[in-house]
């Protein structure tokens, strides 16, 4: 079985995840982009079963999500404020990892049968999409969990505001 582990910058705040993700998603909306202080933030989802804190304790920091309406407990270290990991009020069973806590970031298969792209809207002017992969000019679902029907691009396409 697929074992990975991750934690924060100063190292307090520790955890371990089993198996691979459920799949990835890699996100633009604005709330990840602040939240990475990048333009998007890559997130496997996980049960949230398969995720253990195993040293430290984190603080949570609750969020309304502008695009569900629902709320966000974004898991951070109280020591250095490094953000580990969300849960969701929207989906109690699930957990999505920010991929740059983990201390192999790339250990997970990126691929268009494990990953989608959401919130392509938002996206900084000339972010790259390869093609073949699940996209979403927003969510990739309703706020009620009805799924959407994605665009899957055959080339390579700059998207994002302009």
């Amino acid at each position: 079985m697929t074992h990975a582990i991750g934690g924060c910058l100063c190292g307090a705040l520790r955890y371990e995840v089993e198996g691979s993700p459920d799949w990835v998603t890699i996100c633009f909306c604005r709330f990840c982009q602040r939240a990475t202080g990048s333009h998007q933030m890559t997130e496997p989802i996980f049960l949230i079963d398969r995720f253990h804190v195993t040293s430290g304790k984190p603080r949570v920091y609750t969020h309304i999500s502008g695009g569900s309406g629902r709320e966000v407990y974004v898991h951070f270290c109280d020591t250095c404020g490094t953000k580990t990991h969300l849960t969701f009020d929207r989906w109690p069973d699930r957990l999505g990892v920010y991929a740059g806590t983990f201390d192999d970031p790339g250990w997970f298969e990126l691929s268009p049968e494990t990953a989608k792209f959401i919130f392509l809207d938002e996206a900084p002017r000339g972010t790259l999409v390869p093609p073949g992969y699940k996209t979403y000019g927003q969510h990739a679902a309703t706020a009620d969990g009805t799924p959407l029907d994605p665009m899957i691009l055959s080339e390579v396409r700059h998207v994002g505001r302009d």
